[in-house]
């Protein structure tokens, strides 16, 4: 079975996951934007991962524009986050990026990975700094959000190689 996996990642933690489905599965491996629509149809299976911003997955389109091609074939996505794995909140980025009808051809996997704000480019900084105002008003936080505060001054990398395990069982039988 060719297998191929596919990558948009911003600060590495969806780069390392990649990789790693990559060489546990003998898979090429590109980046995105190397990557044609008639270049996925080459592959039985194909694997995108893409970090989360506002519970979108970054890229993903590629994947979403192009289901029609990969139909019979193996599709996987997952997506990277710095926040625990939580149902509910898997079930939202899942509704929110693929529609019901997509949803039966994708099988969807949330993996942790961490959040670095030195590796953001300029534009998302900003986005990041508003986002960290707004939480530094409130009067309580969440763990998650003291914990991501926390995160500003000192990276954090929740990535696990195991994480990955579950997505190689389903590609692999």
């Amino acid at each position: 079975m060719k297998t191929v996996v596919i990558y948009k990642s911003k600060t590495g933690f969806v780069k390392k996951y990649a990789e790693w489905i990559a060489e546990e599965l003998s898979a090429d491996i590109f980046e995105a934007s190397k990557v044609t629509s008639n270049k996925l149809t080459s592959y039985d299976t194909v694997i995108y991962g893409g970090g989360l911003y506002a519970v979108g997955i970054n890229g993903v389109n590629l994947i979403t524009q192009n289901l029609d091609k990969l139909d019979g074939k193996k599709v996987v996505v997952f997506a990277t986050g710095a926040s625990p794995f939580r149902e509910e909140a898997v079930n939202e980025v899942r509704n929110k990026n693929f529609t019901p009808e997509q949803q039966k051809h994708i099988r969807f996997y949330y993996l942790r990975g961490g959040f670095d704000f030195s590796k953001l480019k300029p534009f998302d900084k900003v986005l990041m700094t508003l986002l960290k105002w707004n939480m530094k008003r409130k009067k309580e936080l969440t763990p998650d959000e003291r914990g991501m505060l926390a995160a500003y001054d000192r990276p954090i990398d929740f990535t696990r190689k195991k994480n990955i395990d579950e997505i190689i069982s389903y590609v692999t039988f």
